[in-house]
């Protein structure tokens, strides 16, 4: 994209800013989200240029459980706007936490949070299978009490407990991907497709119209990362490694994987719908496009996971 330095696109799980049940509220968050900016400032000093994406799976519901919680006293937020509402204040926090790292470390670049929307199908088919996790996680019991009551889609979280699930769309294409490659040539960090960016599609009149879904961010991450040619895309999570056998007796972490080896492990399953498996296919996808190096990781591992020293790469045969 730029001779000016490799370019990465770091995709950071709503999930991973959230280190476990006793440090759910946003000022943990926050600290967390310093942590990651600290580790993306320090690609950014050894010559990187950076786009960073987000997730807000717990965050979105949150929101939206706030809202349902408040509905008789004010109106009702729509899921793209809650959505909305996750870019502006995850990307405050990425975008505050890098402006001190860039400043303690003397590093010449500047942050900036773009609202972002992604291209969907609105007669995509996903509309009527819910699989998007959003919302904490919960009891079976409680998840089947949302269930009746408020007419939530539950499901199991790879064994991590119970949670909400929502429409995802397959995103198509970002809206605003050439305003991004702009920022970024001008030594801009850019915060990015928020939760997978505001899913919108072109009406009758050609006109950009919103639709309540939440676009999965890994899969719109990657269509960042081939819109732009990135060099890595580098998606963080809240497990170091990708594991096959994941929750066995035969678990089997993975330092790498080919294209061949990552298509035939999603095959056979290994990999949740709701959780690694949208993952290892974006992945998938980038690679196959770019010949690009795919990675997952956790935040504490980015700066080694960026030098091949941890988490699980994805490579061409």
């Amino acid at each position: 994209m730029t001779s000016d330095g490799r370019l990465a696109v770091v995709a950071v799980g709503g999930n991973s800013l959230i280190t476990d049940a006793e440090h759910i509220a946003i000022p943990y968050q926050a600290e967390t989200a310093a942590v990651t900016a600290g580790y993306i400032a320090q690609m950014v000093s050894e010559g990187w240029r950076v786009v960073v994406t987000h997730g807000n799976g717990p965050q979105v519901g949150f929101i939206l459980r706030r809202s349902e919680l408040g509905a008789p006293e004010v109106p009702p937020i729509p899921m793209n706007y809650a959505t909305s509402n996750t870019q502006g204040s995850i990307g405050y926090m990425f975008q505050r936490s890098l402006f001190n790292a860039f400043r303690r470390r003397r590093i010449d670049a500047r942050a900036v949070t773009l609202v972002t929307q992604t291209l969907v199908n609105q007669d995509d088919p996903d509309f009527l299978r819910p699989t998007k996790p959003i919302g904490p996680h919960m009891t079976e019991e409680n998840a089947r009490k949302h269930a009746r009551e408020q007419g939530w889609a539950v499901t199991e979280d790879s064994g991590r407990g119970w949670r909400r699930v929502v429409a995802s769309p397959r995103p198509k294409k970002i809206i605003e991907l050439d305003l991004i490659r702009e920022l970024v040539s001008e030594n801009t960090v850019v915060i990015a497709c928020g939760g997978g960016g505001l899913p919108v599609y072109y009406d009758d009149k050609g006109d950009l119209t919103g639709i309540e879904a939440v676009v999965d961010k890994d899969y719109a991450s990657s269509l960042v990362a081939q819109g732009l040619d990135a060099d890595m895309l580098l998606i963080s999570t809240g497990v170091e490694k990708v594991a096959i056998h994941f929750n066995t007796p035969q678990q089997q972490w993975l330092d790498r994987m080919t294209l061949s080896e990552a298509r035939r492990y999603t095959a056979e399953g290994h990999f949740a719908a709701g959780s690694m498996g949208p993952k290892v296919q974006a992945l998938i996808d980038y690679v196959a496009a770019t010949g690009g190096e795919g990675v997952v990781t956790n935040p504490d591992h980015l700066s080694r996971a960026v030098a091949g020293k941890a988490g699980t790469a994805i490579v061409r045969d």
